[in-house]
């Protein structure tokens, strides 16, 4: 059986190469392609497209276009990351270990650029040849949910409004689960809607997606106290000086871990609907929950 790590090793590559060529092909003045293809280009772990083709192979399903769709998600994922270390959000100066977009071409450029790959990626959906059109529509609705008022900005603006005062656990966790949850849990609905699933598979991987979103960012809480900022590519223990709410926070430390153990627990049950044979989605699920950076 194949494992996480040579799947990843595999796959990650041709993300990569998949949004070069994307970015390559947009005709834009040749600044802000550089700047977009900056942020893309800084790394990072890929873990959307690579939760989306984990589920294609976890279903025993090619299809030709998936890569196209996981490229998407990551651009959506690199805008919202551009946008959030703005000065006026959390004013970072370090992503993936290296200075963040505006820190090298400027506010408004950095915010054109993030504009530019979340409006490209709707287009790239829209573009799709072997999908057929009820999908296409399907993936761009849902997309629009999941990064728009109803998910990730939603979840942003909630996650603002918290700042420097207590809320409660329940409160933190529709904040992830719109901020962080809403785009990792479209990219296993994603690869359900590709693969043409019946309703009882894709409320199963709904499921899964749902609670490993949550271990997600439960992990990220965590890292933030116990990760160096080498570790993490960005400043460590920003949570904490910035006084944001967080599992460790509400729930002390190992409250955070045990909160953490119980979604990645339901995520894996919600497959065990599906087949009794683990595969790489469940080693990707274990990842998520046992990652140091």
């Amino acid at each position: 059986m194949t494992s996480f790590q040579s799947f990843k090793e595999y796959y990650v590559p041709k993300i990569d190469q998949q949004l070069s060529n994307q970015i390559l092909s947009i005709e834009a003045p040749v600044i802000l392609k550089e700047a977009m293809n900056y942020s893309l280009a800084a790394g990072g772990k890929r873990v959307r497209p690579l939760f989306l083709l984990a589920v294609l192979d976890f279903l025993k399903v090619k299809h030709g276009e998936a890569l196209a769709v996981g490229a998407t998600i990551e651009m959506v994922h690199t805008y919202s990351l551009i946008h959030d270390d703005l000065p006026s959000m959390d004013n970072d100066d370090f992503r993936r270990g290296k200075l963040t977009n505006h820190k090298v071409y400027g506010e408004a450029l950095a915010i054109l650029a993030g504009d530019g790959l979340l409006t490209y990626s709707f287009g790239a959906l829209a573009r799709l040849k072997e999908v057929p059109a009820e999908n296409k529509l399907e993936l761009i609705h849902l997309l629009s949910k999941a990064a728009g008022a109803e998910g990730m900005v939603g979840g942003q603006v909630l996650d603002i409004e918290s700042e420097r005062k207590k809320v409660t656990v329940d409160e933190l966790e529709t904040i992830h689960i719109n901020k962080t949850g809403a785009l990792l849990s479209f990219s296993i609905e994603a690869g359900a809607i590709l693969a043409q699933v019946d309703d009882n598979i894709r409320k199963a991987l709904t499921d899964f997606g749902f609670h490993i979103g949550l271990a997600f960012q439960i992990q990220d809480d965590i890292l933030d106290i116990e990760g160096t900022t080498e570790e993490l590519g960005k400043t460590a223990g920003k949570d904490v000086a910035s006084e944001k709410n967080t599992y460790p926070s509400l729930l002390t430390l190992n409250g955070a871990k045990d909160k953490r153990d119980w979604h990645y627990d339901q995520a894996v049950l919600s497959l065990r609907q599906i087949s009794d044979e683990p595969g790489i989605l469940d080693e990707l699920a274990a990842y998520i929950v046992n990652r140091h950076n």
